[in-house]
Formats: structure tokens, C-alpha cells, sequence
């Protein structure tokens, strides 16, 4: 007889009543991916009408038109190889890979897309939007493939194919991540009177409460390195999960680039904001409640602290979004579809609609005061 997989809240329990309490990331890597009842898991994501959040890929087409000109770009200072490879990590149900392909990028008959993405649920929804292709097509092979997936020529591009982790070979392209580092579980620390504690979770009455802990030797020095005059009370996110996350994708790269989209800030200035601020939880686009209620229903998601991503390894570039969309043709882009949607609103044709809609993602994505101001973080390699 097989055992019925654990629930959410039993694994949880269970984790506690074993241990005691358990570490934050600990929790939050089981809120958000517990393989039944996590957040990403069941329903939560990204999209407009009932979607918890809004990406840029999902405000609509023109970023991921803006993507390709940076691809082409990157294509062509890397010598036109091909294959050229592009790794999204965090891909969701396709919507960025299926908007590259539509803007037709000059790199197209070299490009290999391989959408990275964690959730058995939404890399279905990849099959609805985009021809997938067996992962030996466009990486060489692998084991254990989908024979369902389509067959094609080895050598027309462009290619698609999902896979649930970062491939193991390392290629010639690029790596990106829109809004996952975000995600990844961090734990907390809170300076005490003389030392660091670290923030566990326990339960109270079946709640989910916090308890402060000394922390070990380890995260101490580091919490040291990052906030030498910090003050008691202070609270802080240590992040190595996207640490590690940086080393393994530049591991990943021969030639090319790590891309990194998502708002960011710095230990020190994170360090002098209530957590509240920094740590939030979203549920139907709006702020949801305090992470410990309700596990699995919202989204967690912790500001992405720069300078500890670059103890992994040094910035080449880093701008805001709006910068970078600039820096990579947007205005140009909208001044063609503002032509478009002149010449042919009196029709209300789908391409003048589409000119139309050009204008309005822009401003979407360009608003200083939202997704404009995220970071966008790039290493170039080799």
C-alpha cells in the first residue's frame, strides 16, 4: 500500500514537534513548494485576472520584444554562435519565451530556449502556449524524456523545452531571472543586546508563531560582515539560497551572461526598514497578511539584497529596469506601434490594437514607482 503524501500543515507539525521549531527559510521553501499544497505548487502565480502577482512578462508582449534586442545584441558580441543558448530560470507558463519568439529576434535560427520552472502545474501550461521539443534537441540527451513532446529538425530554430531544474551542461548564452531570487527561501537574524539571534518557527495553540534563537557561529560572523554597527533590534535576510543560486548559473555559462530582474536593495539599507517592508506576501495582487498565517495561500517574497550577491561574484552592470529597456529599444518599439495604431485604428485591426497596447505596457513597465524601478543585475562571462 503507498503511503499518502503529507500535507502542508502535516509536514510542517510534524517538522515541529519533531525538532522544536524550525528555521524561516526552512518554512517558507515548504509555504511556497511543497510539492501538493505550496504556493507555486497548487495556484499561486503570476498573470492578470485571479493571478497573485504581475510580472513584467505578463503586462504583455513588450518586454519580451525588448528581450530580444538585448539577446540579439548579446548574440552578436558573443560571434553569432550557435547554438546560443538562453535559460530562463522561474519561467512560469511561458508567457516571456512565447513573447521572444513572436518578436522574431535575429538570433532566432541559432536559439535554444530552455524554460526552467519548478512547478509540475505551470510547466503544463507551457505545452498550451509554446511547441515544446524534447530536451536532447536543444541540450543534448537526457534521460527520462517525454516521448509526447514534438520531434523536430535538430537544427531549425528556434527551440523550446522545460525542464524542472537548471541544466547540468554549461553552454554559450545566457541566464535570466525575472522575480525569482525574490523567492528563494532566506533566513532572518535580529541583533540581540551583545549577539545575533536567528528567527525560527514554532507552534502555539496550532498557530505558527515566532521564536528568537541564538544563531549559530557561522551566520553570526556573516551577519558581522554585512552590518558591523548594527544596532539591537535591527532585523536582517541572509540569502544564500540566492547565493548559491548565482554560483550554480554562472557555473552554467562557458560565454554569455547571468541576467537577474527584481527588486533589490542593499543589507544596510534593508537593515533600517521594518520587515514588514522588505519581507511581504502578496495573494490576488494585493499585500497579503503576515508570512506564518495561512502557508501555501500567499506568496512570500524578500527583497533581494545586493551586496550579498556580489560576494559570489562582482556586478558587470547594473541599472534599473527603466534604464535598461531604454538602454535596449522600448522607444522605439512604442514609436512603431504608436504609427501602427494610427494608421489602422479606424479599421481596429489586430495589429493597430496591438500597436495600441505597446503604449500602455510601457508605461507599466517604465513607472518609477513600480516595475521601473526594479534592478536589473547583469555578469558577463568569458
Amino acid at each position: 500500500m503507498v503511503e499518502q503524501a503529507k500535507s502542508l500543515a502535516e509536514e510542517l507539525s510534524e517538522l515541529i514537534s519533531r525538532n522544536g521549531s524550525i528555521r524561516f527559510d526552512e518554512y517558507m521553501e515548504l509555504a511556497l513548494y511543497h510539492r501538493a499544497d505550496g504556493f507555486f505548487s497548487s495556484s499561486g502565480g503570476a498573470g492578470r485576472s485571479g493571478a497573485d502577482f504581475l510580472t513584467s512578462p505578463e503586462v504583455g508582449p513588450l518586454f519580451g520584444a525588448v528581450l530580444a534586442n538585448f539577446l540579439d545584441a548579446r548574440w552578436q558580441e558573443l560571434g553569432c554562435p550557435d547554438p546560443f543558448v538562453v535559460i530562463e530560470a522561474a519561467a512560469g507558463r511561458g508567457a516571456l519565451a512565447l513573447a521572444v519568439r513572436a518578436a522574431e529576434p535575429a538570433c532566432a535560427a541559432a536559439l535554444r530556449y530552455v524554460l526552467v520552472e519548478r512547478s509540475e502545474s505551470l510547466r503544463q501550461r507551457q505545452h498550451e502556449h509554446l511547441p515544446l521539443v524534447q530536451p536532447s534537441e536543444v541540450l543534448g540527451p537526457v534521460a527520462g524524456e517525454d516521448s509526447d513532446l514534438v520531434a523536430v529538425d535538430q537544427h531549425a530554430g528556434p527551440l523550446f523545452c522545460s525542464l524542472g531544474d537548471l541544466p547540468a551542461e554549461s553552454v554559450v548564452g545566457v541566464v535570466l531571472a525575472n522575480e525569482l531570487l525574490d523567492n528563494l527561501p532566506v533566513r532572518i537574524l535580529q541583533r540581540g543586546q551583545t549577539s545575533w539571534l536567528e528567527l525560527r518557527v514554532t507552534l502555539e495553540a496550532e498557530a505558527f508563531v515566532e521564536l528568537l534563537v541564538p544563531a549559530d557561529p557561522a551566520a553570526s560572523r556573516l551577519a558581522d560582515e554585512l552590518l558591523p554597527q548594527a544596532a539591537p533590534g535591527v532585523r536582517i535576510p541572509l540569502q544564500s539560497a540566492a547565493g548559491e543560486w548565482l554560483y550554480q548559473a554562472q557555473l552554467l555559462i562557458r560565454e554569455g551572461s547571468v541576467v537577474v530582474i527584481d527588486y533589490c536593495a542593499h543589507s544596510e539599507a534593508l537593515s533600517e526598514r521594518p520587515q514588514v517592508e522588505w519581507l511581504r506576501t502578496y495573494r490576488s495582487q494585493e499585500r497579503g497578511q503576515h508570512p506564518l498565517k495561512f502557508p501555501g495561500s500567499q506568496d512570500i517574497t524578500c527583497e533581494v539584497a545586493v551586496d550579498q550577491l556580489e560576494r559570489v561574484a562582482p556586478l558587470t552592470v547594473s541599472s534599473t529596469q527603466a534604464e535598461w529597456l531604454t538602454r535596449w529599444g522600448i522607444e522605439g518599439l512604442v514609436s512603431e506601434g504608436r504609427q501602427i495604431w494610427s494608421e489602422g485604428a479606424s479599421e481596429g485591426s489586430l495589429a493597430a490594437v496591438r500597436g495600441r497596447s505597446r503604449v500602455i505596457e510601457a508605461e507599466a513597465l517604465l513607472d518609477r514607482a513600480g516595475l521601473g524601478a526594479f534592478q536589473v543585475l547583469e555578469w558577463h562571462l568569458g
